[in-house]
Order: structure tokens, then C-alpha cells, then sequence
């Protein structure tokens, strides 16, 4: 096969990881605006949290299921559901009177938010060229933690200047322009479905076929790891940069300096990070070098004597260490996913992103209403250790695999 030209690639990488910038910043509809939420609808931080976690849970059922309807379907309709599920979420918050409305629309945006990994990586690693693969793993990674630096830079100056009803209109009003921009560009999106099993097989026979990829170790060990991840990123999202606050006396306007600043620190790092996943060789390496400085970073946050302005330059810090490992992180994936199957091994991989971050803040959320803000950091810092070594158990896995085979 020739060479894909680069205009053809950056297109469909461009459109691709605008999708995911709106996915990832509708994730965070809800965090920036829970001082505003706390007080309109006489909710903890808790309760709060476990807004997120319907999210998250909706989320991962619908990142499941919806990996075997993009490789049954093509992607292109998938992910036109999904964001108008997502602009009508925005709108649902913004008008909603009570904290039942609140997660019942959290389900409708779980439901949209469920879409995005299966599609993204089925349209990436089916239509982009091989040598720029790792740059376009790169530039999805960069355009999701520029989705979550926008929320709260997006959203808390218009809850401040209006309301916070406003801000979530204007969100909902953001999603539309984009999927107005996707349709206009909706030939460049067009893939046609994977191929499927042989129809002239029995029916438990195809369905074992389309099933014998949850039969890969590693395909399980990617699910771990991600489950971690997603722990550690919804911990830094939603309290991390509060309980800093908490215990480094910093100003409540840097607490949402510290979020965005991390944020796009990290889609600085993936920018390096997209050249050094040039070599898949070295993709554990990689992220556990990444995670490593990360966790040391949030031991230093959780017990070192720091002056308030240091705490959002050690956030940007730890951002940047973390989105080094994103693309690695990603080609972990990659290298254990079988031909054709890319919808349903992405679908069941990232699952383990909405578990781990409809779990952490149930678990977190309580720690912070009991003043535990040391604890709350130390244990984003544990849950970084482990990370490095779930990384080199996916290695570990699939070589032992490949030994056996």
C-alpha cells in the first residue's frame, strides 16, 4: 500500500481529536461548577461525586457495548449520536431544577461520552499511516487535555460574570458548532465497517469468534492499567487541586489555575511524548519514567512545606511528566489489539477509564468531606506507583503470550 499523503493524515487526525476535545471536556461539565452546585442544590461533596460516578458508569456500560456497533456500523454514525447526546446533556444541566435532573442527564452525557475511544482509535489506526501513528496517538491526547483545561477556563468565568446556568448553556452551544463542523466535513470521517465473521458459521460459533479477543491477557492487563490511570486523572480533576489548597494555603483562584495548568502541561509532555512513542520498543520505559516523576510530585504536594505559588508550577510539573506517557500509553493498547477488532478491544480497554473514574470519586469525595487532604494526595501517589507497574505487566503478558504461540 503507498504511502498516505500527510494533508489526507492531518485531516482526519484534526477532525478526529476535535471530537475528542469535546468528549473530554464535556467530562468536566460538572466539576468546576460544584462550589455553584454545592450551594443550589444543598449537595456535598459526596453527592456531588456521585454525579460523576453515573457518568462514568453510563459511560463505560455504553464504551463496551458501542466498540461492537463501530465495528459493526462504521464509526462516522456513532460518533454524530454521541455528540448530539452530549449537546443535549449541557442544555439538560443547564435547566435542571433539582439534583434527580442533575443525574439523570448525567446518564444521557455517560451514554454520548461512551462513544469516543471506540470510534477515535478505529478511525486512527484504520486510516492513518504507520509512520505517523505515534503522532497522531500524540495530537488525540493533546486535544483531550485541551478539552479539560477548556472547561474550567471556559466555565468558571461565565459562572462568575452570570451564572452557572449560563455556563452550561454555553457549553451545550460549543458541542453543536462542532458537530456542525464534523457533518460539514463528514466525508473525510467515512470508513466502512470492519469485516465480520464468516455468516455461514452457527451462531455460537460466531459469536465465539467475535467474542475471542477477551481471551488476550493483555487485553486485560490494558483494562487494569487504565483503570488506574483513570483513578489517578479523575483524583487530580475533581480534588487534588482543592486539597492543595487546603493544605498550602492557596488562593481560591488558583485552584482552578492549577487544573488548567496541568492540563495543558500534559498536552505539552504528549507533544515530546509523540516522538518518543516513534519506538514502541520503549513505550513501558516510557510511562513508567512519566509516572514516576508524576507520583513523586504528588508526595512533594502532599507532605512538603510549599508557598502557594509553587503549587500550581508543581501541578504543571506533574501534567507534563503524565502526558509524556500518554501516546506510550496508548501503543500499550495498540500492540495487544488483533486485526479487525480495534471498536470492540478499545471498547472493553477504556471501559476501565470510566470505572476508575466513576469508583475514585466516591472513594475520594469521602476523604475530602472528612478533611483527610494529605491522605488525598498521598493516595494519587500510590495510585501512580502501581500504574508503572501495571504498565510493564502488559509487557510482560503479551511476551509471554507470544512465547507460548
Amino acid at each position: 500500500m503507498g504511502q498516505v499523503p500527510l494533508r489526507q493524515d492531518a485531516s482526519l487526525i484534526g477532525l478526529v481529536g476535535l471530537a475528542h476535545m469535546i468528549s473530554h471536556f464535556s467530562q468536566l461539565l460538572l466539576a468546576p461548577l460544584f462550589p455553584w452546585l454545592k450551594d443550589a442544590f444543598d449537595a456535598s461533596y459526596a453527592e456531588l461525586g456521585f454525579l460523576m460516578t453515573v457518568f462514568f458508569v453510563t459511560s463505560c456500560a455504553v464504551q463496551t457495548a458501542s466498540g461492537f456497533v463501530v465495528d459493526r456500523l462504521g464509526p462516522r454514525p456513532v460518533l454524530f449520536a454521541g455528540l448530539s447526546l452530549l449537546g443535549v446533556a449541557a442544555f439538560g444541566f443547564a435547566a435542571s431544577t433539582s439534583y434527580g435532573m442533575l443525574a439523570a442527564f448525567a446518564v444521557v452525557a455517560g451514554v454520548g461520552n461512551g462513544v469516543f475511544h471506540p470510534v477515535d482509535y478505529t478511525l486512527l489506526n484504520r486510516k492513518v499511516s504507520a509512520l505517523r501513528l505515534g503522532h497522531a496517538y500524540s495530537v488525540h491526547g493533546i486535544t483531550g487535555n485541551l478539552g479539560w483545561a477548556l472547561a474550567p477556563a471556559m466555565l468558571v468565568p461565565i459562572a462568575l460574570a452570570y451564572s452557572w446556568r449560563a455556563a452550561l448553556i454555553s457549553a451545550g452551544v460549543l458541542v453543536l458548532v462542532v458537530l456542525a463542523v464534523l457533518w460539514f466535513h463528514r466525508e473525510r470521517l467515512n470508513l466502512p465497517a470492519a469485516p465480520q465473521p464468516d455468516r455461514s458459521a452457527t451462531g455460537p460459533s460466531a459469536a465465539e469468534s467475535s467474542l475471542a479477543f477477551l481471551r488476550i491477557p493483555a487485553v486485560w492487563m490494558c483494562f487494569a492499567f487504565f483503570f488506574l490511570f483513570a483513578m489517578a486523572l479523575s483524583v487530580v480533576q475533581a480534588f487534588a487541586p482543592e486539597a492543595a489548597r487546603q493544605l498550602h494555603d492557596v488562593p481560591l483562584a488558583l485552584v482552578a489555575v492549577c487544573l488548567t495548568t496541568y492540563m495543558l502541561s500534559a498536552a505539552g509532555g504528549m507533544v515530546l511524548g509523540g516522538f518518543l512513542a516513534s519506538d514502541p520498543a520503549r513505550c513501558e520505559r516510557v510511562v513508567g519514567v512519566g509516572f514516576g516523576i508524576a507520583a513523586s510530585i504528588a508526595l512533594l504536594l502532599a507532605f512538603g512545606n510549599l508557598a502557594a505559588m509553587a503549587v500550581p508550577v508543581l501541578f504543571g510539573a506533574m501534567g507534563f511528566a503524565a502526558g509524556i506517557a500518554g501516546p506510550s500509553r496508548d501503543l500499550l493498547v495498540k500492540k495487544s489489539t488483533p486485526e479487525n477488532a480495534t471498536g470492540r478491544v478499545y471498547g472493553v480497554v477504556y471501559s476501565g477509564l470510566d470505572i476508575g473514574q466513576a469508583i475514585a470519586p466516591l472513594i475520594f469525595g469521602l476523604m475530602m468531606d472528612r478533611g483527610l487532604f494529605q491522605g488525598v494526595l498521598l493516595g494519587l501517589a500510590l495510585v501512580q506507583g502501581v500504574l508503572i507497574v501495571s504498565a510493564f505487566n502488559v509487557r510482560r503478558v503479551r511476551r509471554t503470550a507470544l512465547a507460548v504461540a
